[in-house]
Formats: C-alpha cells, sequence, structure tokens
C-alpha cells in the first residue's frame, strides 16, 4: 500500500508506516495525552495506548515503525529528544517500554520536524531547516544515536520519498528568494535539481508514486498558484488540468500503488478545502467528491493497488475504524464523430404515385 503525504509545513497528527502495517498519533485530551498505536495489517484495525509517567506535549510528534515500535519525538528547550516505545507484557498488565536513542541540540529559530515514514520502515529521519542550511537527520535505525546525513543549502520544507529504497528524498528548498524541488541522495549525501518548470516559478513536490512515476506538483508558473502533474523522468510537460483548478488549496494525500507505467490510471486522493474528499485521475477530467467519514483523521489515508482508498477514523463510538472506499469508474469516453464524405449527385429518381406525399394536406 502507499501511505499518506505529509503536508508542507506539519507532520500529519496520523502518521501511516510506508508498509501500511501500523499508524501512530497522539490520543488523548488536554494535557492528559499519549502515543497510540494502530495496528492496521490484521483483519480489523485495533488500537494499543503507549502511555508513560507523564503526558506528552502537544507538540510531540509520533512516527510509526515496520517492526511496530513507535517513534516519538519531543522538543526539550532547545533540544529534540528521541525514544522508540513499545508494549510491554508486564505481570501487571499491559504498560509501556521505551529505548532512549539521543537527541539533537540546535540554535533558537531552527525548526526540527520528523519526515514521512521512510520507505522500509526500519530508519526514520528528521528535518532542521534555518534560513541558509538545512540538515537531515538519522534519528532511528543508523548505528548510534541521531547522526547528520545530508546538509543542503538553502532553507527545505515538504519532505516526500521517491524510491522503494528509502535513498531518495524530495525537499522543496527556498534558495535566491524561489522555492525549487530538489532531489538528496542520502547515501551520498549529493542534491540535485528535480523540479525546474520555470526559471522563476515556485515548483514544490507534494506527492510522489515510485510505481508509476507519478508526480503531484503545485507551481505558480501558470500565473497563480495551481495543482498539477507530471511523470519522473518524463520529458513531457507538467499539466495543469482545469478540473483540479476549481479545486482551490485542494492536498492530495495518496496514491494508488502498483500502476508500474501507467501513471494515467493512478487514483489519487485529496484532501478538499470543505473537509470533502476528491478523488481523481489523471486520465479523468473531472474529480469526484465524495463526503468525510466522521471523525476522519484529515489528510491521511492509503491505497490498495486494487483501487481502494482506506482512510482512518475515530469516535467515541469506534475509537479505531478504517473506513474504505472505492474509486468510481472513470466515464466512458464520448463516440468518435465519423466524417462521412458527401455522396455523389444522381439523377432524381420518379416517386410511385401510391408513395407520393399527399398535397393539400
Amino acid at each position: 500500500m502507499t501511505v499518506c503525504a505529509i503536508e508542507m509545513t506539519t507532520t500529519a497528527a496520523f502518521s501511516i508506516a510506508a508498509d501500511g502495517s501500523y499508524a501512530a498519533r497522539l490520543a488523548g485530551e488536554g494535557d492528559a495525552l499519549y502515543a497510540e498505536r494502530w495496528t492496521l495489517a490484521g483483519p480489523e484495525p485495533y488500537a494499543v495506548p503507549l502511555p508513560l509517567a507523564q503526558p506528552e506535549e502537544a507538540d510531540s510528534e509520533v512516527l510509526p515503525l515496520a517492526d511496530g515500535r513507535v517513534l516519538i519525538h519531543r522538543r526539550v528547550a532547545e533540544r529534540h529528544a528521541f525514544a522508540l516505545l513499545y508494549p510491554t507484557g508486564a505481570e501487571a498488565g499491559p504498560s509501556t517500554g521505551e529505548l532512549q536513542l539521543g537527541g539533537v541540540d540546535v540554535r533558537e529559530g531552527v525548526r526540527v520536524r520528523l519526515l514521512p515514514p521512510c520507505p522500509g520502515g526500519t530508519a526514520a529521519f528528521a528535518l532542521a531547516a534555518e534560513d541558509t542550511v538545512s540538515t537531515v537527520w538519522q534519528v532511528a535505525g543508523g548505528p548510534s544515536g541521531p547522526q547528520p546525513v545530508a546538509r543542503i543549502p538553502g532553507r527545505c520544507s515538504g519532505g516526500v520519498w521517491l524510491d522503494r529504497a528509502g535513498r531518495l528524498l524530495a525537499l522543496d528548498r527556498e534558495l535566491d528568494g524561489t522555492t525549487k524541488a530538489v532531489a538528496v541522495d542520502l547515501g551520498r549525501a549529493e542534491v540535485s535539481p528535480l523540479l525546474q518548470i520555470t526559471e522563476d516559478s515556485d515548483d514544490r513536490l507534494l506527492l510522489a508514486d515510485p510505481d508509476s512515476g507519478l508526480l503531484l506538483i503545485r507551481s505558480d508558473a501558470p500565473g497563480t498558484s495551481r495543482l498539477g502533474w507530471g511523470v519522473s523522468g518524463s520529458s513531457l510537460p507538467v499539466r495543469f488540468p482545469e478540473c483540479l483548478a476549481r479545486l482551490g488549496d485542494a492536498y492530495p494525500f495518496a496514491a494508488q500503488p502498483g500502476q508500474s507505467l501507467m501513471p494515467e490510471t493512478s487514483g489519487v486522493a485529496l484532501r478538499l478545502p470543505d473537509g470533502d474528499i476528491g478523488l481523481w485521475r489523471p486520465a479523468d477530467r473531472r474529480v469526484f467528491r465524495l463526503g468525510a467519514p466522521a471523525g476522519w483523521l484529515g489528510g491521511t489515508g492509503l491505497w490498495s493497488p486494487q483501487g481502494r482508498l482506506h482512510l482512518p477514523y475515530a469516535t467515541p463510538e469506534v475509537p479505531c475504524g478504517i473506513v474504505g472506499l472505492n474509486l468510481p469508474a472513470s466515464p466512458p469516453p464520448p463516440p468518435p464523430v465519423v466524417v462521412l464524405d458527401p455522396p455523389t449527385p444522381t439523377a432524381p429518381r420518379p416517386v410511385p404515385l401510391q408513395q407520393a406525399p399527399l398535397a393539400g394536406r
């Protein structure tokens, strides 16, 4: 399954592992917040609370790993600490184990946030962004504590994985007054251009599907900020469909996986400004609008390769639920218009009297 995309400005409150097996969020109310892990791989989803002696702060972030542990990022003054939480079967009842991973010290004004769940699910990364340089840190899955793996000139935001190996990461880099998406090779710590629709346009990458190569982009190259789509490695230009332009500030959060080399048929789920859900394929000229389920953990979801969108929700009656939506079938194309050659003029044929029209009626 393909996981949700993470919005440019903040990590989603509900985060799904790259393989769709687990999810995590901060649950609770008011000051009594705690990490909660959802198991999604079984026949029915279920949640396991992971509380500790101290409640979590509202600005803490959580991210699930493929082995069922939950990474938590806490801010303590200017230090950013990372730990792994997991359920333990103590004799007195279920409890929470915690493995401290270390922390990152940054200057005032430097923003640190978790990047989306990494493909493979065994590692986790964070982005520390300041005005002139941004640093990608590996905060879990390494040989020791948090380690810097790449430094990128400029202030970076966003974060989209471009491959299934967890090596190529796209970031939106602000440099010299414009924002362009760049590709970061975390293995070589190399940065290369990814999007440049025009020299002066702001070109951000919102979503990528490695199977089909489908890219969802927001750019002001058409004159105003609009959603567009393209194909990774293609020489064709980015397209900005009118049906997406009418959606305003819609945000794509999931793409259908398994559509190898068929980006036009890949389903895309969008969070609409009014809270509804839009379903769209590049091959379609319309967006299917659906009402979001009650308690939807907005902006999150995952597709199955068969084209079914799974949306997580939580209500007082159902604290851990998944609702499935099918991507509607595309309307058939209009029949082709066949233009025939005009008939060759012939001499008029006499009409028998019994078939002649009656005059004067």
